[in-house]
């Protein structure tokens, strides 16, 4: 209850369910004598002698607790939304929010009513403002509200008590937890969400029950009524099936949404997202194109696409996505980092250390961009500012394996043999399973003759990944020194059948043959 918003209707129902089914009030009498001050209001003794008044004031009571907590929680205001999420809370006229409001009011009807159009997603344009008095989507919002004040009607002004009690808690129900959906107290993150009408569908169902047996007590043709509601019951019991079984991948959970928003581009860019997550780039591509058409401020869905073009080397158009996007969002940390991936490649580097350093600035802790500032700074020859710069992504992010790795193979490489060690058993402390941790140590403990304990890291990382061509074309180079050579012959060979135009390795396995052929020679 505290989590979402609908659950605190829930006391609110408990509410309408003690009045009108424990206590059997006419609420329309009642108000009616509170409004005169009829002292006759006294003769409502149930609401001493039942409890009904201390009930309610235990939900009063409750209610104002929970609603301080999750103020407390949320703090001073609601939280921050955009256009995109909610079109027409954004409306300069409060005529045109009115009518748009009850029109999602409309939507909503007729999905509980039928539940076909479902969609994850409805923000971004998959419903258009109604701007004009000419549009036809006026009816609908026209016809909701013709229902429901006759409704509204016969429940209060029917003779038919027990009618009047139905329709009433049927109405209760369809209302009550829908009000903080309804825009009407604040404004809210979405336009349609299914999820608000889980505890409305209760009155709906209680209202529906009621016309069908109300027709069927007046109707002659009785099996008709019969057959229709089953009929009913059928098509919604298969619509359920159908969308369970769109739930149960996300790629059908989003192309379900297509035919039902194809204006939406959050629904192209999840499409998008799921396909280059499975390895499809080129239809991913395709996706997040659309998607930025349909929403031209769409940064997410730049910074996407751009990383995409960016991997298949189109630098230039990646470049330009990603620009966009920070003119766009310039506090979008991610896609400041991206746009520096690219410049870095375009071997403009002193523009990708700004957009580094940008990033960092709006994303205060991010590992990852320090990572690709110390390559940076790695191609540049700035050493020790590489070495900084992973260590800081490393102390934000422990199990930051290549910035681990690439400290390793810097010190090694630089010739900072006792400090590469060093670093590298730390990082094998903090992350014991990598491969390419115990790989990397293992070439500098063979550099630093430490043969027995390179060999079993070689071994460790070897069963760990061994259809790595590298680790066993390496471990060969250990052997070959060390002086085992029927060793280094078969890891030289499994290096060469794993890849045949492996570096080095071929010419290192030339030279041990020939050092075997020597060998022979002298024995015989």
């Amino acid at each position: 209850m505290l989590c979402k918003e609908q659950g605190i209707t829930v006391l609110g129902l408990n509410a309408v369910f003690d009045i009108l089914v424990i206590g059997k009030l006419n609420i329309l009498e009642m108000v009616q004598k509170v409004l005169h001050k009829d002292k006759s209001l006294e003769n409502f003794g149930v609401l001493r002698n039942g409890g009904l008044l201390f009930r309610m004031t235990l939900l009063a009571s409750g209610g104002a607790v929970m609603l301080y907590i999750r103020w407390k929680i949320m703090g001073t205001g609601p939280p921050a939304f955009t256009e995109v999420d909610n079109p027409a809370s954004f409306a300069d006229s409060v005529l045109v929010r009115a009518i748009n409001y009850n029109y999602y009011y409309s939507l909503n009807a007729w999905l509980l009513l039928c539940p076909w159009w479902l969609c994850f997603d409805w923000s971004m344009g998959c419903i258009p403002l109604i701007k004009s008095a000419g549009d036809w989507r006026l009816i609908v919002p026209a016809a909701l509200w013709f229902c429901l004040i006759g409704l509204l009607c016969q429940a209060l002004c029917s003779e038919d008590s027990h009618r009047r009690r139905i329709l009433t808690l049927g109405l209760g129900f369809l209302v009550i937890p829908f009000l903080p959906a309804s825009n009407l107290f604040f404004r809210v993150g979405f336009v349609v969400a299914e999820r608000v009408l889980y505890l409305p569908s209760v009155g709906f169902c209680v209202l529906l029950t009621f016309g069908f047996g109300a027709l069927s007590k007046h109707a002659k043709k009785k099996k008709l009524i019969a057959a229709l509601m089953l009929g009913i019951l059928s098509i919604n019991m298969l619509r359920c099936i159908v969308r369970c079984s769109e739930w149960r991948t996300e790629e059908q959970l989003f192309r379900s949404a297509l035919s039902v928003c194809p204006l939406n581009a959050k629904v192209h860019y999840n499409v998008g997202k799921n396909l280059a997550d499975n390895g499809n780039q080129t239809a991913a591509i395709r996706y997040y194109r659309e998607a930025v058409r349909l929403n031209p401020k769409y940064v997410h869905a730049m910074n996407n696409l751009g990383n995409i073009l960016k991997e298949r080397n189109e630098l230039q158009e990646a470049e330009e996505l990603l620009s966009l996007a920070v003119q766009i969002q310039p506090d979008f940390a991610a896609a400041w980092m991206n746009l520096g991936i690219v410049q870095n490649s375009l071997k403009r580097f002193e523009e990708a250390e700004q957009s580094y350093r940008t990033a960092i600035k709006h994303r205060r802790k991010y590992p990852d961009c320090y990572y690709n500032l110390g390559r940076l700074y790695a191609d540049l020859n700035r050493h020790m500012d590489a070495l900084n710069a992973w260590r800081n992504a490393t102390v934000l992010k422990p199990e930051h394996s290549l910035a681990w790795n690439n400290m390793i193979i810097l010190l090694d490489n630089t010739g900072n043999l006792a400090q590469a060690e060093a670093v590298g058993r730390e990082a094998l402390e903090l992350i014991p399973n990598d491969h390419s941790l115990m790989f990397s140590l293992a070439n500098v403990l063979g550099k630093s003759q430490k043969y027995k304990e390179s060999e079993a890291l070689f071994l460790k990382a070897i069963k760990a990944n061994p259809n790595a061509a590298s680790y066993h074309g390496n471990l060969a180079v250990l052997y070959h020194r060390w002086g085992h050579l029927d060793l280094a012959k078969k890891h030289y060979e499994i290096s060469l059948q794993l890849d045949p135009t492996a570096p080095g390795t071929k010419e290192n396995y030339g030279l041990l043959r020939r050092k075997l052929e020597q060998l022979q020679k002298k024995d015989v």
